[in-house]
This record gives C-alpha cells, sequence and structure tokens, in this order.
C-alpha cells in the first residue's frame, strides 16, 4: 500500500494509487444479474479527469464545496475524485434522506456544486426554490433522454477538453463537511480535513492491511463514514477491488460473494443481525444429529482460534457456511451502533471474524478496534495507533465520560465555534458516551451521556431533529428525549425516543392528539419513529430566549416519573 505519511491531500494519494496500480481492476459496479461497468485504475482516472477539467472551466475554485447525492454507484467515487483533484471540497449527503433534509443541508453547507441522480433532483426540485440555495452547477445522472432536467447538465455529457490542473492542499485544508444529524434542528457539519483521513486510513491498514488481493463488497451507502473509509479511501490506496451492487436483495447479495470471489464486507449491526438470523433458521432445520454435530464443531474452532483467527482452518470445518460468502471471506467489518457480543461470537465460532470497533463521525469513522488477537465479543477493543482514549470523571466502577485524542479528530463544527468549543476541550473531543477501559486497554461502552439514540443502522438521532414533524400538535408544548438520558441504563441497544407531551391547563391527551401522533410517527422512516409519549402536567423551563431547558427537564422527568409511565406505541 501507499506510504501515506508522504502525502498531503486525498487527491494526492488517490492520484498515486492510480498510477501505481493502473491495470489493476479498481471498481465494479453490478445490478442484479449484470455488471454495469469494469474499471481498472487507469480507467478510473481516464473517467475522472475530464469531469474535473469540465468543474474548473465551470469556475469551480480550491475550497467550494460540492455536494454528493447518489447510491453506490462507479459515478459517486468518479465524482468525488474529480473534486478532490480539483482542490474542492466534498460534502456527501445520505440519499435516503427526505428532499426537505437534503435541502436544507444543502443550504447549511452553502454548496455550489451538486451531483445527483435524477429522481433526487426532481424530488429537490419539487421541494423549494432553487434561487434558495446558493448551487450554481448541478450534474445529474441517469436522466431519461426525454426528460427535463431544469437548469441541471447532464452528468454524463460534462465534460472539459484537455488535462485538468491538479490542485494541491495541505494536510490542515478541510476535506469533507459530513453530517453527523441537523437535518431539522441543530445543523452538526463536521470539518475534516485531509490529515483527518490519510492518518485514519494509516491507523486502520496497520492493524487490517488491504493489498491488490482484497475484493471489497460494498452494500453501505458511500456516504456513510464507514463505506467512505473502508470502502473507498483504504482499497484505492491499497490496490484493491470494490464492488458496488445497485440492489441490496439477499438473493444478488450471496451471488456477488461467489462472482466476485468476496473477502471483505463492511455492515451495521441491523444486517449483521439479520445474516445471524438467516443462518440459525438453516441450522434449526437440519437433522438433530447435525446439529449437535454443528454445536461441536463450533466449540472446537472456538478453542483452535482462542489466540488469532484461522480462516483456512475454520473452512475446513465448515465448508458449507463458508461457501455460501462465496468460500473466499476473510473478514466482516461491523461499526456504526452497538453490535451484540453474542452475535459477534456467533460468527466468530463460525470461522467467519467480525471485526467491530467504536467511532464517531466527529473523529473521522473509528476510535477504536478489535484486533482479533484474541478475539473478544465482550469489548469495542484498543484505540487505534496515533489514538488517546481516557476516561473523564470515573466512578466508583471506573465508568465515565469516554473522551478521545489524535490526528484523527475533526477540526470543529462548520459555522458553530460555540458547539466546537463545548465538544472539543483541550485537544480532546467529548463524545458522550459512556465507557470503562479494562486492564489490557480495552474499551467497553455502557450507555451514552447525550441526548441521541444510535440505531442498529448505523443511523445518529437527535431528538430535536424528529421534534419538527409534530410540530403543530394539539397541546400546550411537548419535545423529545432519548429514553435512556432522561433514565440511564447502563447498555447500549434498543434504543427508543420517547415524546413528553404537556396539555393546555385543565385538558388532557385526547383520543385525536393520540390518533395525530401515530399518524405523524408513521410518516416518519422507521429508524426515527417514536416509541412512546410521557404526559407531563407542568411547564417546560425555559432560557430567556424561551429555548427548553433540556437537561432541567429531563431531571425533573427523571424525579417524578419512571419508564413504567411512558404510555409505548
Amino acid at each position: 500500500m501507499l506510504d501515506l505519511s508522504h502525502y498531503a491531500s486525498l487527491g494526492e494519494a488517490l492520484r498515486e494509487a492510480l498510477q501505481r496500480w493502473a491495470d489493476h481492476v479498481c471498481l465494479i459496479e453490478a445490478d442484479r444479474d449484470r455488471e454495469n461497468c469494469r474499471l481498472t485504475y487507469r480507467q478510473f482516472q481516464e473517467r475522472a479527469l475530464p469531469l474535473a477539467r469540465a468543474l474548473q472551466e465551470h469556475g469551480f475554485a480550491p475550497d467550494e464545496r460540492a455536494a454528493i447525492i447518489m447510491t453506490n454507484q462507479s459515478k459517486w467515487l468518479i465524482s468525488a475524485y474529480a473534486i478532490f483533484y480539483a482542490g474542492g471540497v466534498l460534502v456527501p449527503l445520505d440519499y435516503k434522506l427526505s428532499a426537505r433534509e437534503q435541502w436544507a443541508l444543502l443550504r447549511h453547507a452553502r454548496a455550489s456544486v451538486l451531483i445527483t441522480e435524477f429522481p433526487f433532483w426532481r424530488a429537490l426540485r419539487q421541494e423549494g426554490r432553487l434561487d434558495e440555495l446558493p448551487l450554481r452547477l448541478v450534474l445529474v445522472t441517469e436522466a431519461p433522454p426525454e426528460a427535463d432536467v431544469g437548469e441541471a447538465l447532464r452528468w454524463e455529457e460534462f465534460r472539459g477538453e484537455g488535462e485538468p490542473t491538479f490542485v494541491p492542499r495541505r494536510r490542515e485544508d478541510v476535506a469533507c463537511i459530513v453530517y453527523s444529524s441537523g437535518t431539522g434542528g441543530r445543523p452538526k457539519g463536521c470539518l475534516l480535513t485531509h490529515e483527518n483521513y490519510l492518518e485514519q486510513c494509516r491507523s486502520l491498514t496497520a492493524i487490517y492491511p488491504f493489498s491488490p488481493e482484497v475484493r471489497y463488497l460494498s452494500i453501505l451507502p458511500t456516504n456513510h463514514a464507514i463505506d467512505f473509509m473502508v470502502g473507498f479511501i483504504g482499497p484505492f490506496v491499497c490496490g484493491a477491488t470494490v464492488v458496488h451492487l445497485r440492489t441490496l436483495r439477499p438473493e444478488y447479495i450471496r451471488e456477488a460473494f461467489v462472482r466476485y470471489k468476496i473477502t471483505h464486507m463492511s455492515l451495521v449491526p441491523l444486517i449483521l443481525k439479520n445474516l445471524e438470523r438467516g443462518l440459525r433458521e438453516r441450522f434449526a432445520a437440519l437433522p438433530a444429529h447435525k446439529r449437535v454435530a454443528l454445536r461441536a464443531l463450533m466449540r472446537l474452532n472456538r478453542w483452535l482460534t482462542r489466540r488469532r483467527p484461522n480462516v483456512r482452518l475454520s473452512r475446513r470445518l465448515f465448508p458449507d457456511v463458508h461457501r455460501a460468502f462465496g468460500g473466499h471471506l476473510e473478514m466482516l467489518i461491523v461499526g456504526g451502533a452497538f453490535s451484540e457480543p453474542a452475535t459477534l461470537q456467533f460468527f466468530y465460532d463460525l470461522g467467519i471474524p467480525v471485526a467491530n470497533g467504536y467511532g464517531l463521525t466527529e473523529a473521522c469513522t473509528a476510535v477504536t478496534v478489535n484486533d482479533l488477537r484474541p478475539f473478544r465479543a465482550d469489548t469495542v477493543g484498543k484505540p487505534l495507533p496515533g489514538v488517546e482514549v481516557k476516561i473523564l470523571n470515573p466512578d466508583a466502577d471506573g465508568i465515565g465520560e469516554v473522551a478521545v485524542r489524535g490526528k484523527n479528530v475533526m477540526a470543529g463544527y462548520l459555522d458553530d465555534p460555540e458547539l466546537t468549543a463545548e465538544t472539543i476541550v483541550d485537544g480532546w473531543l467529548l463524545t458522550g458516551d459512556l465507557g470503562w477501559i479494562d486492564e489490557t486497554g480495552h474499551l467497553h461502552l455502557v450507555g451514552r451521556k447525550k441526548n441521541m439514540i444510535v440505531t442498529e443502522g448505523g443511523k445518529n438521532i437527535y431528538p430535536e431533529d424528529v421534534e419538527t414533524f409534530f410540530e403543530g400538535l394539539a397541546v400546550k408544548e411537548f419535545c423529545i428525549f432519548a429514553a435512556n438520558y432522561i433514565w440511564p441504563e447502563r447498555r447500549l441497544g434498543d434504543e427508543q425516543l420517547v415524546l413528553v407531551l404537556h396539555p393546555f391547563p385543565g385538558e388532557e391527551i385526547t383520543e385525536a392528539v393520540r390518533r395525530d401522533v401515530l399518524a405523524r410517527n408513521r410518516r416518519l422512516p422507521d429508524y426515527k419513529r417514536v416509541h412512546g409519549y410521557l404526559v407531563w402536567d407542568r411547564d417546560f423551563p425555559r432560557t430567556a430566549s424561551l429555548k427548553i431547558k433540556r437537561t432541567m427537564l429531563a431531571e425533573e422527568i427523571r424525579a417524578r416519573r419512571s419508564r413504567a409511565d411512558v404510555h409505548w406505541l
């Protein structure tokens, strides 16, 4: 792989990778049973440079911001590289957000360029007036020939003549603005520098080295912090091959494992849990004697690999299981949310190591990882090389807030010096997560200090972002809390949102209000829905500017109510 200490920017490192492994396949895009494209590193460069040239011809300047809203596909990575080549700042936005939410983030980021797919562009045009956004150039992919793209240009036709000018960047320059939340409340655009990404990649590949023999299956959205690092930057600077699937139907994922001899894949705990459920159902259908033999083999494999994984040995013990994953799988990578230890142990006992860890967007993806030497399902691993972790104000059990320091910590939040100062104190990133460190240096997480939840799908949900969907309820006031923020429990998983309703004086929560809550809830994505409501009979404490004092309100509720008082939906 490249020695990333020699490079000042992502654009510079990626440019070197495209030249070093010019004839090696870097990217395959597949859709169901057909292959849309297969590109070598040289061909990838040949597609990206005319795009970079055209951006420059249209006045795209260093430090300008370009947003991408796309599903996983080759055009995502090609566009990102063109932006970096031209010295721009990438703003990767979640394509699963509503047009309203995307609109708000485009405005907050002040992106001057948007690259998106036609359906998303059509939804954005219907959402509001384009002159309210700072966009001066929109590129739309895969628009039907007869489609009206309005002021946008077609990505496929947007090509410049001649060589683009490579724009050098410094390590301290911002590479990406990544939103950890803020679609409805206070936007949190993390300013991640070129140094953040280069050092994060160095640390990860020191523990889990990639090579040109690696074939990585990308099923998470590329805008997701994990896949951006492990499914783009990491593989490319190591000469590996990335396989993008345009469909997530299980039968095509299974086929991709076999067809492309996949060695690595990243996923969130929800998908890992679904894989476990499917395997357990298959095992339960086996004859009794085969189930007994399987359990015995799993115990044997655990003992034989107690110091470190031995995938070749495990493939001999469980040939059918490993053939189902293509026969070449070396490792699964899971992150973005809490993973149940029993699930991690289940896969390890079958000879499929699952590399889990802990991270957050503000720390450029990962803070700790399990190095699998030996495998431990009960922790989120040790700090990455070059990363420091400490526990602030530990209690008698050693539990306190997790703080992080290192070159992976963001420069701050976009246009929010107050929140930046609250979050980064004396160089330490205050994560808002609670944990403790054992005698071997492994970090254990037990809960959250801040008012938020992380879903099994790896989504950070801040209650303030959900509150906008409940505006206009027939109550005096309301707000939303993470249940664990009001009633702390020293565990993670199954995190829930609670809607606190304060009715008008002399009134109760009527059936009409309850139906309204249910109706609004149904219109929300699953991961944003509230799980219950609590009736509160006092005025919310507020600041002079009438903002709710959430910490004070949570303390009052904690003192007078319990989880048993919640009306669960």
